[in-house]
């Protein structure tokens, strides 16, 4: 098969519709990360997805759907401050899980009573779901377990030649995956902090809460996984007060002629005196930068030699998270 990178136009989006249609899979740019999409409502289709990216079968996936859909038709009970927070972040990063009516395949809840539903603010993605004009079940368009993929390059870097199409929208504005909401309860619960924060939605529904997950409890949201997101090459791991500790490890490996490379924040390590691949200086760049410089790195480096940034909260919650994540590190937000 060969894969083809296009651009969303009445061409492409006919090509992508017929896909869909024939129970195949799209993958699409959205503000957050590149998904791998497929007809919600077809079983085979929704577990081709499982299949193509080795995905575990207890991991559930979200269904994508365009700003005019009726999410009534797919979801129960929805809270009035659900209706509130739709109303001020979406469309946006934001996925909010809601009892599910049963009407799409039962492999995209992964036997849940509940159903993840999103509506991508990306153009690409809402004249694709236009052009669909149904639910699309999607996870992050990347190998399972390996760096999501916030280009279209890194898609066909995972899967050319094991998809036919890529809609490509240029590179994700967002970088990481999107909060999802926990809307079933009195008050609203984060099962993954992504874009839209804690405060944000405070803000809005009056309160919001962390989800704890119970040791040996069924994943209840995407990238609910102890190790996600991992670059395929050697890492090292360490907080920003073990900061000598890093320096050490990086001059070990050089000195057996490796090439490390440090992954930190701007300004942290002089760029003259070590490789350094920067996330930048504040939250919302570390969200932006943080798949690419983990893709760079696994490129580049024999070793790549992460230092956690010290900053809390906001965005900071989502950027932690997928970053210990991706280093094997569990996280107290989610």
């Amino acid at each position: 098969m060969k894969t083809h990178i296009l651009s969303a136009d009445g061409e492409s989006l006919l090509q992508a519709k017929q896909i869909i249609d024939a129970g195949g899979i799209v993958a699409f740019h959205t503000e957050t990360v590149y998904g791998l999409g497929a007809n919600a409502f077809c079983d085979e289709a929704v577990q081709s997805i499982f299949a193509l990216k080795g995905r575990p079968a207890d991991n559930p996936l979200i269904a994508h759907v365009h700003k005019d859909y009726d999410v009534g038709k797919l979801v129960d009970k929805i809270p009035p401050y659900a209706e509130k927070l739709a109303r001020a972040y979406l469309p946006g990063p934001l996925t909010m899980v809601y009892p599910s009516k049963g009407k799409v395949s039962r492999f995209v809840s992964c036997g849940l009573d509940t159903l993840a539903v999103r509506v991508p603010s990306s153009e690409t993605a809402q004249v694709f779901l236009k052009e669909v004009d149904l639910p699309i079940a999607a996870p992050s368009a990347n190998r399972s377990r390996h760096v999501s993929p916030v280009t279209a390059r890194h898609v066909y870097d995972d899967f050319a030649g094991d998809i036919p199409l890529i809609l490509d929208g240029g590179a994700c504005s967002g970088g990481i995956e999107s909060t999802v909401l926990d809307c079933t309860g009195e008050i609203p619960m984060i099962l993954r902090a992504g874009l839209v924060t804690r405060e944000m939605i405070a803000e809005i529904a009056g309160d919001c809460l962390f989800y704890e997950k119970c040791a040996g409890e069924r994943p209840k949201s995407p990238g609910m996984a102890y190790k996600h997101y991992a670059p395929g090459c050697r890492t090292a791991y360490f907080t920003s007060d073990e900061l000598q500790n890093a320096v050490r490890c990086y001059l070990e490996e050089e000195g057996r002629g490796g090439l490390p490379y440090f992954l930190c924040r701007e300004g942290l390590l002089s760029s003259a005196e070590y490789r350094v691949l920067s996330l930048g200086a504040c939250a919302e760049d570390m969200a932006r930068t943080l798949y690419a410089r983990l893709r760079e790195g696994e490129r580049k480096a024999t070793l790549l030699v992460a230092i956690e940034p010290k900053e809390r909260g906001g965005v900071m919650d989502g950027v932690l998270n997928r970053f210990t994540r991706a280093f094997g590190r569990e996280t107290d937000e989610t």
